[in-house]
C-alpha cells in the first residue's frame, strides 16, 4: 500500500488534490469556529446551493474556468443574505431557505433546459457530492486557489480580535465602537470565498461538513476561543489529507470520503469529551 501511495504522490493531479484539500481544510476550519458559536451555520448549506446554481448557470455558458463566475454570485448572494437577514421582515433562516432553494432549482433547471451532455444526472452528482472535480483541477485554478487561501487566513489573523468580539457578543463589541456590520460583511464575503473553494473538494451539498464538524471535534476537548480554533485546523487538515489519500487508494468519490472521515474524528473526540471532560485551555 506504501508502495503504491508513493507512486500515486508523483502525479500531479495527486499534488494538486492534497494542495487544494490543505488549504481549504484550513480555511473552512478558521470560520468555522465562528458559524457555530454565532449559530450561522446554516449559512455555509445556503450558499453552497448558490454556488450550485453559478456553477450550472457557468456550465451553460460554456466557460472554461467557471469558478470567476462562481465567486462573484456567491459573494453578492452572501451580502444579499447578510442584507436581508437584518430586514424585521423577513427572518435571517428564511431569507437563507428562500436563496438556497431557489439556487438549487433554478441550477437544476438550467441544467436540464441546456444539457452540454447526455448524462445530467451524472453531472449533477458530481456537481453536487465532488465525485472527481479535486482530482481534475487545472494548474491555474490551483493557484488561484492558494492565492484565495493566503487572503482569507490573512484576513483572519489580521481581524482576529474584532471577529472574536463579534463572535461572543456582537452587542458589546457595538457598544464598544466597534463597526459590526463591516465584519459581519467581511465573515460572510470570506464563507463565500471558502464556499467556492470547497465545491471542487467536496460538493456543494457535503461543504457544510468541511465548516462544521472540524469546529464541532475542537469544542468536544477544548473550551477557548483560541485553543478550538486552532484544534479545528488541525483536525480540518488531518481529516482531509486522509480522505484524499483513502479515496486514491480506495477509489471512492473524494467529497464523501473526507465527510466520513470527519465523522469518525467527531465520534472520537465526543468520547474524548465525555471520557476528560473538556478543557478550558
Amino acid at each position: 500500500m506504501l508502495e503504491k501511495l508513493s507512486l500515486y504522490l508523483q502525479y500531479p493531479f495527486v499534488q494538486y488534490a492534497l494542495i487544494v484539500g490543505v488549504l481549504t481544510a484550513l480555511c473552512s476550519s478558521l470560520l468555522g469556529v465562528t458559524l457555530v458559536l454565532k449559530r450561522f451555520s446554516f449559512i455555509g448549506d445556503g450558499l453552497s446551493h448558490v454556488a450550485f446554481g453559478a456553477m450550472s448557470l457557468a456550465s451553460v455558458l460554456n466557460l472554461t474556468n467557471n469558478m470567476p463566475l462562481v465567486l462573484i454570485v456567491t459573494i453578492i448572494c452572501a451580502i444579499l443574505l447578510l442584507r436581508t437577514g437584518q430586514n424585521a421582515k423577513i427572518k435571517g433562516d428564511a431569507a437563507v431557505a428562500m436563496i438556497s432553494v431557489s439556487a438549487l432549482a433554478i441550477g437544476y433547471l438550467l441544467m436540464n433546459l441546456f444539457a452540454s451532455s447526455s448524462n445530467l444526472s451524472g453531472d449533477v452528482c458530481s456537481t453536487l457530492f465532488g465525485a472527481t472535480s479535486i482530482l481534475t483541477l487545472q494548474p491555474s485554478e490551483v493557484w488561484l486557489c492558494v492565492g484565495l487561501s493566503l487572503v482569507v487566513v490573512a484576513v483572519f489573523v489580521l481581524f482576529y480580535n474584532k471577529i472574536f468580539c463579534i463572535t461572543f457578543d456582537e452587542a458589546f463589541a457595538r457598544a464598544t465602537g466597534t463597526r459590526t456590520n463591516l465584519y459581519n460583511l467581511l465573515i460572510a464575503v470570506i464563507i463565500a470565498v471558502i464556499i467556492v473553494l470547497a465545491m471542487n473538494l467536496v460538493g456543494s451539498l457535503l461543504i457544510s461538513a468541511l465548516v462544521i464538524f472540524p469546529a464541532m471535534c475542537a469544542m468536544r476537548v477544548f473550551k477557548s476561543f483560541r485553543a478550538v480554533t486552532v484544534c479545528s485546523a488541525i483536525v480540518s487538515v488531518t481529516c482531509a489529507l486522509l480522505g484524499i489519500l483513502i479515496a486514491i487508494l480506495a477509489g471512492t468519490p473524494v467529497g464523501s470520503t473526507i465527510v466520513a472521515v470527519d465523522l469518525v474524528a467527531f465520534a472520537i473526540f465526543s468520547l474524548a469529551g465525555m471520557i476528560f471532560g473538556g478543557r478550558k485551555g
